[in-house]
């Protein structure tokens, strides 16, 4: 019978009470951007992720000629990786409300970004200079694809980045970009950790 009394006075009911006066009536929900960036960021690592099917089932026609991978696209994943740890720091810092942290923070991981777009640049004519060209060789035209894509992405960050510096420069305080530096921080996370699965992709195929 007690336990029947128990299940009556439903007790996970008053221990979500309790959990709710602790956050003082606040909720678990993400803020709206959070979700929206989330979303789309789904249908991205669909893109990409059909983009690399497509691939693995060009390589099996005999016309496949693999494309060498130059030096300068490992600094380039080495640059990535240092915008997206600046990036962090900013986060850091706008937790922190370090305004001067965060404004250094976001410039790095801007200069490293474009950085990155002028390596891949690079890596093209690279690629043209050893006589590679992507209308004769589907492996690099894949190349060429991918690699655009991305970078097509990181342009798009680069705006709400953009937005962000400004906001800073025009004298907001580190905790009223907050929920931006965090938004950019996120997503550049998201594109470095693509770039690594591409990069794979294209080293060991």
């Amino acid at each position: 019978m007690e336990f029947f009394q128990e299940i009556r006075n439903k007790p996970w009911l008053e221990s979500q009470v309790e959990i709710d006066n602790a956050r003082e009536g606040g909720s678990y929900a993400l803020p709206a951007v959070k979700v929206g960036l989330r979303v789309f960021l789904g249908v991205v690592v669909v893109v990409f992720s059909l983009s690399v099917v497509a691939y693995s089932d060009r390589m099996t026609i005999a016309d496949w000629r693999p494309v060498p991978e130059p030096l300068i696209m490992w600094l380039n994943l080495l640059i990535l990786i240092a915008s997206s740890v600046a990036m962090q720091w900013a986060v850091i810092n706008a937790r922190r409300d370090r305004t001067p942290g965060v404004e250094v923070g976001m410039l790095v991981g801007g200069a490293f970004a474009l950085a990155f777009l002028a390596g891949q640049l690079l890596v093209v004519r690279q690629l043209d200079a050893l006589g590679y060209f992507a209308p004769t060789n589907p492996a690099l035209a894949f190349l060429y694809m991918l690699t655009a894509l991305h970078a097509v992405h990181i342009l798009g960050g680069l705006v709400a980045w953009g937005r962000t510096v400004l906001r800073i420069w025009g004298g907001k305080e580190a905790h009223e970009v907050r929920m931006s530096v965090e938004l950019c921080a996120f997503y550049w996370h998201f594109l470095l950790a693509i770039w690594l699965v591409l990069f794979l992709w294209f080293v060991i195929t």
